[in-house]
């Protein structure tokens, strides 16, 4: 087995510059230095051997996020989800399959940094199907400036990429839209309104609106005026059954004990009574 350099041990940097700084110190492994390293990981669990092989690779990762700095998004952010994908990788590679860790790697890198710019780069997830991400990841390569692509560029998009005419210009679209907030929080400018602003109200439908004067109609007037028209008997069963303000409902036995009848005989008074309120509230409505 080859005898491995020494690494150094990452400690705690102040800037991404001396992180970078940092990866790029660190030696590249030889490929009999990788398979002995992936090897005693695979076959052992060696953890400072998959540090070696993390290590190693650093660069590899700081170089593939590089490229998308175009993105907007901070470049540590984009280094820290590669690095991420780095370590994904390391823990799959199999060194018995005759290809390089780089190789290998490079793929799970750019996976997680794909992912991270998804989840971030709009509010709204611009890509979620599988075409849809190829979209989002090629088309401004295809575009040679900030012009509209013509139909032509769209159709020869779509057939370099294998997706529809229509996906290209929807991720065109999309790509070039914005966020805008809900609710801009400015008070000071009578004439300026948010997109809040022009959100239906639903309690402002004529249909709602009417549906809730019934609704409160039937609750106060509607709801008295069946209750007058119960027997004494009837209205006080019903009332502590169904409409005791302290929210304690009696029981069936409880007022069987009062008037001196069967529990039995309480609940066809008050389904009876029930089935007359129903009525009368039909009337009202």
């Amino acid at each position: 087995m080859t005898q491995l350099v020494s690494l150094p041990v990452p400690t705690a940097v102040g800037s991404i510059d001396q992180y970078i700084q940092f990866a790029n110190r660190v030696p590249v492994l030889s490929e009999q230095e990788e398979r002995d390293c992936a090897t005693r990981f695979h076959d052992d669990g060696d953890l400072d051997a998959a540090r070696r092989l993390v290590l190693s690779h650093l660069r590899l990762v700081v170089a593939v996020a590089r490229g998308y700095l175009g993105y907007g998004l901070p470049h540590a952010d984009l280094i820290q989800e590669g690095n991420i994908g780095l370590m994904k990788a390391v823990k799959r590679f199999d060194p018995r399959r005759g290809v390089r860790l780089v190789s290998f790697a490079i793929h799970w890198i750019k996976a997680e940094i794909h992912e991270y710019i998804l989840k971030n780069w709009r509010l709204v997830k611009v890509a979620t199907t599988k075409a849809q991400r190829k979209l989002f990841f090629n088309l401004r390569s295809f575009k040679k400036d900030s012009n509209a692509l013509s139909p032509d560029d769209v159709a020869a998009v779509a057939a370099q990429l294998g997706v529809k005419p229509e996906e290209v210009v929807e991720m065109e679209t999309r790509l070039g839209g914005q966020d805008v907030p809900l609710d801009s929080g400015r008070d000071d400018d009578d004439d300026h309104f948010a997109p809040i602003a022009y959100l239906p109200d639903p309690g402002a439908e004529p249909a709602e609106v009417l549906e809730q004067a019934q609704q409160a109609h039937l609750a106060t007037d509607g709801l008295r005026l069946a209750l007058e028209n119960l027997d004494e008997r009837s209205r006080r069963i019903i009332t502590a059954r169904w409409l005791n303000e302290d929210g304690k409902s009696a029981t069936l036995h409880e007022l069987a004990d009062e008037y001196g009848v069967s529990a039995e005989r309480i609940r066809q008074i008050e389904a009876k009574a029930m089935k007359k309120m129903r009525g009368e509230l039909a009337t009202v409505m």
